[in-house]
């Protein structure tokens, strides 16, 4: 498993979904959100607790409009679990939690192949059990650094 933090501004949800070129072949689930779109469609399928949705989908939400994401924690899960499998552990958050900054990384949800957090509007984690894809963010984004070195650097 490895992770990687990025600048919120030089990066954006959409890129790291772009990243992952297999993303319609998950379900997400999205929790935590808080996020500024103007389109009516994006804010109605977004204000509630979670939201449940195919990669496809979630690519097609991502292009609709360019809009900030303050908190909000996208866990990708292979397509033979369905929500209510998925339910049946505690939501994953970005605000106030505090395994992002401890060694070993780890995704929240026991199920999820993947996390993408938006974390107070500054910064992105990326944390997957596929190695290459951080690899991959990595080495386009020259400003990515690996989040288990920065928890490192950081005490």
């Amino acid at each position: 498993m490895k992770g990687c933090i990025l600048q919120n501004g030089k990066v954006s949800i959409k890129d790291i979904c772009n990243y992952i070129e297999c993303v319609n072949k998950y379900n997400w689930l999205i929790t935590n959100i808080e996020c500024y779109p103007s389109n009516k469609e994006i804010i109605k399928t977004l204000n509630r607790e979670y939201c449940w949705i195919t990669g496809d989908n979630l690519l097609q939400l991502l292009n609709k409009e360019d809009f900030q994401w303050i908190w909000g924690v996208f866990s990708a899960f292979n397509c033979k679990f369905d929500l209510k499998e998925v339910l049946n552990y505690n939501l994953p958050y970005a605000d106030g939690y505090t395994r992002f900054w401890k060694n070993p990384i780890s995704i929240q949800h026991p199920l999820a192949d993947m996390e993408i957090a938006a974390w107070d509007g500054i910064l992105i984690l990326f944390i997957s059990k596929e190695n290459e894809v951080i690899e991959k963010v990595m080495k386009d984004k020259t400003e990515a650094k690996d989040l288990e070195i920065y928890n490192i650097e950081k005490d």
